[in-house]
């Protein structure tokens, strides 16, 4: 085996780092995050996009 293939075995078998499931719940969390801006800043960025879109008459 390559050796960079060696490094990648030895690290998913190690159990000193994260788990999968730690890497499910910090995925969770950054998707929640990411959802709670996404609607608490939606609205507003909506608003911009559409006094853009009206005062950037081309036809």
């Amino acid at each position: 085996m390559s050796g960079g293939l060696q490094k990648l075995l030895r690290l998913l078998r190690s159990e000193d780092g994260p788990t999968a499931t730690e890497y499910a719940v910090l995925l969770a969390v950054i998707a929640l995050t990411v959802l709670g801006a996404m609607s608490m800043y939606g609205q507003h960025v909506n608003d911009i996009w559409t006094m853009v879109a009206t005062s950037v008459d081309v036809f």
